[in-house]
């Protein structure tokens, strides 16, 4: 009786536990049931917002092509049915006229680069491209399409316009073509059809051209490819004999992929969230072992993984790649490491704060998550540094093309709440064949084949190659001796004389760093600057050149000075304060050093820089604005951060030689400054016509090899105790520019 009493009392408990059993499973299959759908729904809408993306600009192509075209026959139909035009071909026949309307017009033009008169013999009277006359290469540029064109008009019937065009392939390249009959206006002619001429212009599709189509109709990655090429994302250029010549394809958007890299970790968490309380539910019957395994089992986790991405670790990755490389050697395969870095990452992180660097971490994170596919392991390592590792047989081309991806990834902004911001990625591939190489060792490789990436000018991929540790010793040996030079004062300073535009006497000199590396021998500055400014010794290296140079100054007390700032000083938040100490100890008032800086600071930082401009204008220094016309040359950082002097690239100097273009262009630079009250300086000056050329746009200050190349502090001496050479000099120049006053008209 108590036996069935116990049993009785049980049945309840056991029955609450089976519907509890079953309500669990039910709640765990409509949990999967759910996260299912919500996957698929968001991978449909992703793949379905891609596809309306990729026809659009499909269709936009189509446009741009056809435009294209008939841009081309809109110009040939203005050419050919030209009263003048017939009347000097057929009549005057004056071929003097005809190459310098027709051929003449090829030169750097936009509407055609090739133009072709041809009679119905086909003998050719006029073949020009790109602005000069073709000799023997005619033949290349009629080839079958374009006899076909012109076939195709010699006849057409009277009541119909006599012009035809399509897309051909010469020897330059493939490009739009169009044939028409020589006419007037009216479409009267009046000769014999034996004495009828046709006009041919062509227009090539050069890089620059798709580049330029690219941009104005948004097809980012636009490029002119093959016919072979296999693609779902291009349009086929076909030529009049329907044939396809070429293609163009582009770089698919994705807007899908990158609106469900933005919401996926939302639902990732969602989901992850119900599977936890499944779990939760789970261990109810078994709470005391199942907490330890539970704590334990997070307590690993989060010890390899990263906080703010979700990602694996630096230790996780350490794991990862041990197993990874294990399996290997096991199986006979690869694998291969893809070391990431972020380019631009500590400017938006300055720039907007830590809140919007660690969201721009979590963008990231999510952007590359997509990328990689779940084949792939992914891990933050660092402040601004990812890795991709992945594993297989013939592995580089898979690498290779997950690394392009990845840079068309970051060639995109990214939205962070209200801003867009812009960061660019370097990256850095190494193998371990068949798990030869270890994870540490692979992980070193790939590291220095990343900063080989970023040394080759950033936004690329580089494989290693062994060549680059030898690369890297030799760097670092010149990084010490550099140290030890700067700490031993043996930068040696020279510098280079600058005159006044008129009189070309002596005003100023330019400071410039010189080392000789003991038992090597003089090294270039093109070589150890970047070494300072990539290790943080510029800071030293710079106060040490401004040093020497302030005390050489005070035996110079008719002279100023001009030293250069690398935009790596600005970086140290002491910069004005040390500048300050050292025009302390050598006793110069700041007003006659003028400091010279490019705007590479100034585009990057440009609050930063105007505070640090501000700093040092108030201990009574001169600023310069250097190198301008050799970058982005903006009017607005001339007016916004109001600088005391610019100096003129050595470029647009350079150029003074090829015409009247560049003398203009000149002028232009000077006028602007000038309208802004600022004086110039033309540095790079070589020759004695460059000099009356700068002297006449109205410069007030030259510099080049001319008036003396970096000389020491001796020579300079020198030269300030024979004033007479200069003024002879002067005068030789004045009366060239009194003679040569026309090079500017």
């Amino acid at each position: 009786m108590r036996l069935q009493n116990s049993k009785r009392r049980l049945q309840p408990i056991r029955d609450r536990r089976f519907v509890a059993g079953a309500l669990l499973l039910v709640f765990a299959a409509v949990a999967v049931l759910v996260a299912f759908t919500v996957l698929t729904a968001l991978d449909r809408v992703a793949t379905y917002a891609n596809h309306l993306d990729q026809e659009r600009s499909r269709e936009t192509l189509v446009g741009a092509i056809q435009t294209f075209e008939h841009q081309l026959g809109a110009t040939l139909n203005d050419y050919a049915a030209w009263d003048d035009a017939a009347e000097n071909v057929y009549r005057l026949r004056d071929s003097d006229w005809v190459n310098s309307n027709f051929g003449d017009m090829t030169f750097d033009s936009d509407l055609f680069d090739v133009a072709i008169v041809i009679d119905r013999q086909g003998e050719v009277s006029m073949a020009y491209s790109d602005g000069q006359p073709i000799i023997g290469e005619v033949g290349g540029f009629l080839q079958t399409d374009v006899q076909q064109l012109l076939d195709k008009v010699k006849s057409t019937p009277a009541n119909q316009i006599p012009q035809a065009g399509g897309f051909v392939r010469t020897h330059k390249g493939i490009g739009a073509a169009g044939v028409a009959l020589i006419r007037m206006k009216s479409g009267e002619l009046g000769v014999p059809d034996e004495q009828r001429a046709y006009l041919i212009f062509i227009r090539h599709l050069f890089t620059s051209t798709v580049e330029r189509i690219g941009k104005a109709y948004v097809l980012p990655g636009l490029m002119l490819v093959p016919p072979s090429t296999r693609a779902t994302h291009l349009v086929p250029i076909v030529s009049p004999s329907n044939a396809t010549i070429a293609a163009l394809a582009w770089t698919p958007r994705a807007p899908g992929d990158l609106s469900r890299g933005q919401v996926q970790p939302l639902v990732t968490l969602a989901l992850t969230l119900v599977a936890i309380y499944c779990l939760l539910l789970l261990v109810v019957g078994q709470r005391i072992f199942r907490s330890l395994s539970a704590d334990e089992a997070v307590a690993m986790k989060l010890a390899l993984t990263d906080r703010l991405s979700g990602l694996a670790n630096r230790e996780g990755l350490r794991v990862l790649l041990q197993e990874r490389v294990e399996a290997a050697r096991a199986n006979q395969t690869d694998v291969v490491l893809l070391y990431l870095d972020l380019d631009g990452f500590k400017e938006v992180n300055d720039a907007y704060g830590h809140a919007t660097g660690d969201s721009l971490i979590r963008a990231v994170a999510a952007g590359l998550t997509v990328l990689v596919g779940p084949e792939a392991a992914l891990a933050r390592i660092g402040g601004d540094e990812f890795a991709v590792v992945l594993s297989g047989t013939d592995l580089n081309m898979r690498a290779t093309a997950l690394a392009d991806a990845i840079l068309a990834f970051f060639d995109e902004p990214l939205t962070l709440g209200e801003r867009v911001v812009v960061v660019g990625c370097s990256i850095g591939l190494c193998t371990s064949p068949a798990g030869s190489v270890d994870g540490a060792e692979l992980t070193r490789r790939a590291d220095m084949a990343m900063y080989s990436s970023k040394d080759g000018g950033r936004g690329r991929w580089t494989f290693y190659d062994p060549q680059m540790d030898e690369a890297r010793e030799t760097r670092n040996l010149l990084e010490l001796d550099l140290r030890a030079a700067i700490a031993r004062g043996e930068i040696e300073v020279v510098y280079q004389p600058v005159v006044d535009a008129k009189t070309f006497a002596l005003v100023s000199v330019e400071a410039l760093a010189r080392w000789n590396r003991r038992g090597h021998g003089p090294v270039s500055p093109d070589v150890f600057i970047p070494i300072a400014e990539a290790s943080g010794l510029i800071d030293q290296l710079g106060l040490c050149v401004l040093r020497r140079a302030l005390f050489q100054l005070s035996q110079w007390p008719e002279l100023k000075l001009s030293v250069n700032v690398s935009p790596g000083q600005f970086r140290d938040p002491a910069f004005v304060d040390r500048v300050a100490e050292v025009f302390d100890e050598a006793g110069i008032e700041p007003g006659r050093v003028v400091m010279e800086m490019t705007e590479t600071y100034f585009i990057q930082s440009p609050d930063r820089a105007r505070q640090a401009l501000e700093r040092l204008k108030g201990l009574g220094l001169r600023i310069a604005l250097d190198d301008f016309g050799a970058g982005f040359s903006s009017v607005g950082y001339l007016r916004q951060f109001g600088f005391d002097r610019m100096k003129i690239d050595r470029s647009l100097v350079q150029s003074l030689d090829r015409g009247h273009r560049a003398v203009e262009m000149l002028q232009a630079t000077v006028a602007l400054a000038r309208s802004l009250g600022i004086p110039v300086t033309a540095e790079g000056v070589e020759t004695e016509q460059q000099a009356v050329i700068l002297r006449i746009a109205g410069c007030d200050q030259l510099q080049g090899y001319l008036f003396g190349r970096p000389q020491s502090p001796e020579d300079i001496a020198a030269l300030m105790v024979r004033p007479m050479e200069l003024r002879a000099k002067a005068a030789e120049l004045a009366f060239a520019a009194s003679r040569d006053g026309g090079l500017l008209v």
